[in-house]
């Protein structure tokens, strides 16, 4: 911890005086100015997420510098192709940017945890209000999973301790805050299982009733300060009783699929949007250009054909690039397969 504990806690009582002053007068305008479905896709500022994963397996990314891949010291994302990608969703008639944040900005609560380049979030304001003005609404999003939080710097080693839950409250309210109280807060929570971290160097993972207290905590974390819990939903698939008996209505799903074949009875991940549908769940699925072309327009067909209109809020394309110029083609061709499945 650096000795900034008056400041941190100077600025998060601030920013949550600042949320409850406003957030009564925001509500019933941020529902109404926002009517029908959501198009959205997930773009990466922060991408220390996936630390020690080698890249001769992971993807797109074999053969390429290690530094793509593993922790870096400094902000790996790109200005001019963050405002490409942003102009193009702005020409398909996107509504919706969810921004993986990690490491990305310089948090006043806790500065430890940037790196170099990260944004000051005066800075970081002012982008908010372009994509705003672009008709995009911005949503934030910390991966909270042990499997993808090695922006947490050495907080992502005191797992379920009290200094952790401290930070992680910090972070969502300051977020929050920086936000100007968004309607979601996407909290990740994927992958978190030994085998997703079978070749990290250092591996943890919440089973059982603690994954519960953990997850909970942060659900309460965020609707404290009038903000909906959003999620991936992978947790259901190997847990799916305790998921239904358990998961909070509140918490937005975004259970997610990437191949090609769409048969309920033969993958449980495209059954999981089924059932989901069933308990009661109001979702926003998503699907990817990571590894299948036609993945995502089968999948807003799929889940319209399946899911009740009152309970789809929209759908969500995760292309997993990077925010760098390498990717800026494979991060195009994910907007306009959403484009396209609008228009469809």
């Amino acid at each position: 911890m650096s000795g900034t504990g008056v400041t941190r806690r100077a600025f998060v009582e601030a920013g949550a005086a600042a949320i409850a002053a406003a957030g009564l007068a925001r509500s019933g305008r941020a529902e109404e100015g926002r009517a029908g479905l959501m198009w959205g896709a997930l773009l990466h500022m922060g991408t220390n997420m996936w630390s020690d994963v080698p890249v001769t397996s992971w993807g797109p990314f074999k053969g390429e510098q290690l530094s793509l891949v593993c922790q870096a010291d400094h902000l790996r994302f790109d200005e001019k192709v963050w405002q490409a990608l942003t102009a193009r969703m702005q020409a398909a008639k996107m509504n919706l940017v969810v921004i993986d944040l990690g490491e990305a900005l310089q948090y006043e609560s806790h500065p430890e945890l940037a790196v170099k380049g990260s944004w000051t979030v005066e800075r970081f304001r002012k982008e908010l209000a372009r994509l705003r003005a672009l008709g995009l609404e911005p949503i934030p999003k910390l991966n909270f999973s042990t499997a993808h939080d090695t922006w947490l710097k050495e907080y992502g080693r005191q797992v379920s301790t009290p200094a952790y839950y401290k930070v992680c409250a910090d972070l969502v309210r300051e977020v929050c805050a920086i936000f100007d109280r968004p309607r979601f807060f996407h909290l990740g929570y994927d992958e978190e299982t030994a085998a997703h971290q079978a070749k990290y160097r250092y591996a943890v993972v919440r089973q059982g009733e603690l994954w519960w207290h953990d997850f909970l905590f942060f659900v309460k974390e965020v609707e404290s300060q009038g903000v909906r819990p959003w999620i991936w939903s992978d947790y259901y698939w190997n847990h799916p009783e305790e998921f239904l008996s358990r998961m909070p209505k509140s918490v937005l799903q975004s259970n997610w699929y990437y191949g090609a074949a769409f048969d309920p009875e033969k993958q449980k991940y495209v059954k999981a949007y089924l059932d989901l549908e069933k308990a009661g769940f109001d979702q926003v699925p998503t699907g990817s250009n990571w590894s299948c072309d036609t993945n995502f327009p089968d999948t807003v067909g799929f889940c319209r054909k399946g899911l009740a209109p009152e309970r789809l809020k929209g759908f969500l394309m995760a292309p997993w690039f990077f925010t760098l110029p390498e990717w800026q083609e494979k991060n195009l061709q994910a907007i306009a397969q959403v484009e396209a499945a609008m228009k469809g």
